[in-house]
């Protein structure tokens, strides 16, 4: 009696297995029908776009938005397109002028009078005021009159002269030289500012004005009709509210920016090339924003 109650008792535990076997046989072959899971297609279809995705991602189509260096004032795009290659050469100048706090040797000056064959001369001078060198040794303009360097504290560069000779203006500027803390001189570059009209691809259509002199620079001996009457704006109060804007002179419309040419600024200015527009603040469309 007792061994049927044995042989029941087995068959109910060893039931498990075998139900448990009977399940993983169903669910391997559902899962090769891809009725549980995804399918082969699925899963390359996947993975193509996967990797599409991350391929646009990394190496992106490349696109150009031509729009976005769009000018929304015709009068300063004209003026920046007439005064940007004549800046570029005077900043460069400048940043040359202004490497070495020290006295310059020969080298550093024959590499001046190469990189920038525009300019008329070097003078280096002590700390008295006296000329230890003078490229080149007689220059065609002398000095109008004794001039007179003046340096401002924790200022780099030395004030900017324009002397008014006879044959012309010449422009000054240049770099204290110091030896330690203890001042030991200058060096002093010099050019006709009438040959930045050289770099400028309409120079008849830029004219310069100096404001402290109140004198006006062109292209050719005789100014554009009107341009004479720039001279007697007051640029120099003007200049302590802004740097740019739009003036009536000789009953035209300028467009001017106010540049800095050595250690102080001077005008540059074109006739307007629509007087509707309104002056808004001069944007520079590739850096975007307004100055």
């Amino acid at each position: 009696m007792s061994t049927p109650l044995f042989r029941s008792g087995w068959w109910r535990v060893s039931r498990r297995p075998v139900l448990v076997s009977c399940f993983a046989v169903c669910v391997a072959f559902l899962s090769g029908c891809g009725a549980v899971g995804p399918s082969w297609e699925t899963g390359v279809s996947s993975m193509r776009s996967t990797m599409k995705d991350t391929k646009e991602f990394i190496n992106p189509a490349p696109a150009i938005d031509v729009n976005r260096y769009k000018w929304e004032n015709p009068n300063q795009e004209k003026l920046a397109l007439l005064f940007s290659p004549v800046d570029a050469r005077i900043m460069a100048l400048t940043r040359y002028v202004t490497s070495i706090d020290y006295r310059p040797d020969e080298a550093w000056i024959n590499a001046l009078l190469t990189r920038f064959p525009w300019v008329d001369g070097v003078i280096v001078a002590d700390e008295n005021g006296e000329i230890l060198m003078r490229r080149p040794p007689v220059p065609l303009k002398r000095f109008s009159e004794p001039l007179v360097f003046e340096s401002i504290w924790r200022e780099t560069l030395v004030k900017t002269v324009v002397d008014y000779t006879a044959l012309g203006p010449e422009l000054y500027f240049g770099m204290p030289n110091f030896d330690g803390a203890d001042f030991k001189g200058l060096h002093v570059i010099s050019f006709d500012p009438r040959v930045l009209f050289s770099f400028c691809p309409e120079p008849e259509q830029l004219v310069i004005v100096d404001p402290r002199a109140q004198k006006l620079w062109t292209s050719t001996e005789t100014p554009p009709a009107g341009a004479v009457e720039l001279t007697n704006i007051p640029w120099l109060e003007i200049m302590k509210e802004k740097i740019h804007g739009t003036v009536m002179a000789g009953e035209k419309q300028y467009t001017w920016l106010a540049r800095f040419i050595g250690r102080d600024l001077f005008v540059f200015a074109t006739e307007s090339a629509n007087a509707s527009i309104e002056d808004k603040g001069f944007s520079i469309p590739f850096f975007g924003g307004n100055s």
